[in-house]
């Protein structure tokens, strides 16, 4: 062979290379896009379905013949710096309270209440397939970022194992994660 056979046999392998590495970058950026806009939208509607669990306890809080606030952890929820993992649990456990506390004054048939509990309804379907949205395109990324070659470009570029909006890890020791 002579040396221009072997320049171009170089230049082939590294032109395969350097578009390996672009597809890979570009799939991982694609990725990490679509799991920022989907925790954007998790977030939104987050802040929604609190307003809404205030204005319902407030609704609440004015029916119930005692004075206590048994509220009172949930509204102060937005001044907590808890993940949205955190958050979307304790919003549905605020979720269930207003629903006995509901059924216990005997109100199923407040039209206020039920327009604010059918909002909510709409908001944990959108939530719901915004989760299984983010955690498939967060499946994807994983995969890339664990698998080699690409783990290389993940590595130089930081990228990163992340956690399924449930806040699981799979990749830990801990088996009470998948507790019900």
């Amino acid at each position: 062979m002579n040396f221009l056979s072997i320049i171009l046999i170089i230049i082939i392998i590294l032109s395969l290379i350097g578009i390996f590495y672009v597809q890979i970058f570009n799939k991982l950026n694609d990725l990490k896009t679509k799991i920022e806009e989907a925790e954007s939208i998790i977030d939104e509607n987050l802040r929604l379905k609190y307003d809404i669990l205030i204005r319902l306890s407030n609704t609440l809080k004015k029916e119930m013949k005692d004075n206590k606030n048994y509220f009172k952890e949930y509204e102060k929820l937005k001044e907590m710096n808890i993940s949205n993992f955190d958050m979307d649990r304790k919003l549905n456990e605020g979720l269930t309270l207003i629903l006995k506390v509901q059924e216990d004054l005997n109100l199923e048939d407040n039209e206020e209440i039920n327009q604010e509990l059918e909002n909510i309804k709409r908001l944990d379907e959108k939530l719901t397939a915004t989760k299984n949205y983010y955690n498939k395109n967060t499946s994807l990324e994983n995969s890339i970022v664990r698998k080699f070659p690409s783990n290389l470009i993940a590595k130089i570029h930081k990228f990163k194992v992340k956690l399924f909006f449930d806040g699981k890890d799979m990749d830990d020791e801990i088996i009470d994660d998948f507790k019900i």
